[in-house]
């Protein structure tokens, strides 16, 4: 999973959302299209749509888990039930580390207003907190798709 926490950093330092970062790093594990997986997940950065609320990293991690188990599952209700319940359990692991899944709490800083885009620049908030969110993220992947 290294190979997946390295292309999805990678992708968010050259231009996708946290999303879409994790999203498309699945692309080649779980076989499905990333431009559509790019596409579906473009809102979603920012705590979807920039208003810092659910945690990008966390909103793709959903979408992956949904993907996952789309493809483990034959029928959707089965597919459905087991997303939800890796979702829950993956809240629960998240917000253990980090105490939030909401993006404006995890970076401490409202980056929609002028001082606030200053300090997210000047903390280095994507780096220090918004990469480490993307990587704990597939960590947590990791850990329910083996269970």
């Amino acid at each position: 999973m290294k190979e997946i926490e390295e292309k999805a950093v990678h992708s968010f330092y050259n231009g996708m959302n946290c999303a879409q970062s994790v999203v498309t790093a699945y692309a080649d594990y779980l076989k499905f299209d990333p431009d559509m997986a790019l596409a579906v997940s473009n809102g979603f950065g920012g705590g979807m749509g920039k208003m810092q609320k659910t945690c990008g990293a966390v909103t793709g991690s959903f979408m992956v888990l949904g993907i996952y188990n789309s493809k483990k599952h034959p029928g959707n209700i089965d597919a459905r039930n087991a997303t939800n319940e890796m979702i829950q359990k993956f809240t629960a692991n998240f917000t253990a580390l980090y105490d939030s899944l909401d993006c404006k709490a995890l970076l401490n800083c409202d980056f929609t207003t002028q001082e606030g885009e200053k300090e997210f620049l000047d903390l280095d908030l994507k780096k220090n907190i918004c990469s480490k969110c993307i990587t704990d993220s597939i960590k947590l992947i990791e850990v329910l798709t083996e269970e």
